[in-house]
């Protein structure tokens, strides 16, 4: 396993087509693009307060200024491609393509296409790749000094340690070498707690402008549970909790799911718990609240209660035989 601190050398102790997608920050956390207003939309990359990623950060800003492959290492949703983006926005390269690959996707020939283009590319997952093009990212890696300028730079992303991908077989030991030669360790959110309300806050802005809606006010039981709950998503997770308060438009009806997910948990042998989960069980309860006040406001007058909800009225008599209410007031 690599060091604990942010950055180290991993030890040495084993003996066709892509899709090519320009990067979504939006999809793992915080992008990494610019550090200004909410205009550059999810394209930032906010300073953290924590010290772990305080450390996290100067790595980085030394990382951009060489073109060394960087192996980062976190949990799923931690910021693994945010992380890369930040390097690249720093860089030389700053100026030139961003591409990440899933590497499940990636064929050999989809790695040689972008071979004299330059700029950054991030492999997300990079034991994923096939046999073939792992031996191509190997090549690449291998090219001469005179001839790195034209290549891409290759930032790799995993959220397993690949040791035992390599002992086993899936991953060639040529390669470990080559992408692990600096390892980039991100901490999971719950290890930097003082940097919740930052990123609840820009999640809740970000979603506020995607919505049109304002962002509701915030208890400070609704404060506290931030801070003390376990995210294991990581910042996906505590971006999708944000988004659920502000499309609701009602703090406590978001997060009532999740409230409920947890105390159903204590009584489960304390299964993990999936935000995903308590934003669907929010969602069915803000939109059965829904459904009975326009229901009362009709005087139970189904056809123009769906006509309210702009629903057909067949899918309102659906709803209602899934909330319990199919035979009431008829």
């Amino acid at each position: 396993m690599c060091a604990s601190s942010p950055v180290s050398p991993c030890p040495r102790s084993i003996p066709a087509t892509s899709e090519k997608k320009i990067m979504n920050f939006d999809q793992t956390s915080f992008n990494a693009a610019t550090s200004s207003a909410p205009n550059n939309g999810p394209k930032v990359w906010l300073e953290s307060v924590s010290p772990g990623m305080r450390a996290v950060e100067a790595v980085i800003r030394e990382l951009s200024q060489n073109d060394v492959p960087v192996l980062v290492v976190a949990e799923h949703g931690a910021g693994k491609a945010a992380a890369a983006a930040r390097i690249h926005a720093l860089s030389r390269r700053a100026s030139q393509r961003f591409d990440v690959f899933q590497a499940r996707e990636v064929r050999e020939n989809g790695l040689s296409v972008g071979e004299g283009q330059g700029g950054t590319v991030y492999l997300q997952e990079v034991a994923d790749l096939t046999q073939p093009a792992q031996k191509e990212l190997v090549r690449q890696l291998s090219l001469p000094d005179a001839e790195r300028a034209n290549a891409p730079r290759y930032i790799c992303g995993t959220s397993c340690e690949l040791e035992p991908e390599v002992r086993s077989g899936k991953v060639r030991e040529d390669l470990y070498y080559r992408v692990s030669g600096v390892c980039l360790r991100l901490p999971p959110l719950r290890q930097r707690k003082e940097d919740i309300p930052k990123l609840r806050d820009w999640f809740c802005s970000v979603a506020a402008r995607d919505f049109a809606r304002l962002v509701p006010p915030l208890s400070t039981e609704t404060q506290n549970f931030f801070l003390e709950y376990h995210w294991p998503g990581n910042i996906r997770e505590l971006k999708d909790a944000a988004r659920a308060i502000v499309a609701m438009g009602d703090e406590s009806l978001a997060m009532r799911g999740l409230r409920s997910l947890l105390r159903r948990a204590d009584t489960t042998n304390g299964e993990k718990i999936s935000l995903k989960d308590a934003a669907r069980a929010a969602s069915r309860e803000a939109e059965r609240e829904l459904i009975l006040q326009v229901l009362a406001r009709t005087r139970w007058n189904r056809r123009r209660a769906a006509q309210e909800l702009k629903i057909s009225y067949k899918a309102l008599l659906y709803k209602l035989k899934q909330i319990g209410y199919e035979g009431y007031g008829a």
